[in-house]
């Protein structure tokens, strides 16, 4: 049988879609969208992020992200900051409030899903995030550490 590009962004994209749903289920209960929670997470242990670089990681347009920020500022959960090193660029970071927010967001999450994602063994994941990185355009590097990471240093799959 002839795989097509479209089977794979079908399976894709409802796999997205699906998995999205189940955690905005969980985050409802805490008035939370999924991309509020991926930007808190993006920010954590970071000493700021320039919009440019949180856009690309968040996957989100720049007056998205834009709009989604100010209102992170609005609820005292990130600041804005000039960066030192190059005045021209603004950098985003967790505020001590939007630290605990995203902690508890996160361990909300997990409650919820689990170890690994629903439907799939701890041996798939493993297999599964490589291959979503490298297609994604965000080659898995190994870090040493036995984890996983995203070019831009952020961890996919986990450590056995």
């Amino acid at each position: 049988m002839a795989r097509q590009p479209q089977d794979l962004l079908h399976l894709l994209t409802r796999a997205e879609r699906l998995t999205a749903r189940r955690i905005q289920s969980v985050l409802d209960a805490y008035d939370c969208s999924v991309d509020a929670w991926r930007v808190l997470d993006l920010l954590s242990g970071d000493e700021g992020r320039s919009m440019t670089a949180l856009a690309e990681d968040a996957a989100l347009p720049a007056p998205t992200l834009t709009k989604l920020v100010d209102q992170l500022v609005d609820q005292n959960l990130v600041f804005r900051r000039v960066d030192p090193a190059d005045r021209r660029r603004v950098l985003v970071q967790l505020t001590p409030r939007g630290l605990r927010r995203r902690r508890q967001l996160s361990r909300a999450v997990r409650a919820e899903w689990g170890p690994t994602p629903p439907g799939l063994t701890e041996d798939e994941e493993d297999q599964l995030m490589p291959l979503l990185a490298r297609l994604s355009g965000a080659p898995a590097q190994g870090g040493g550490d036995g984890i996983t990471t995203t070019a831009s240093g952020h961890p996919v799959g986990r450590a056995r």
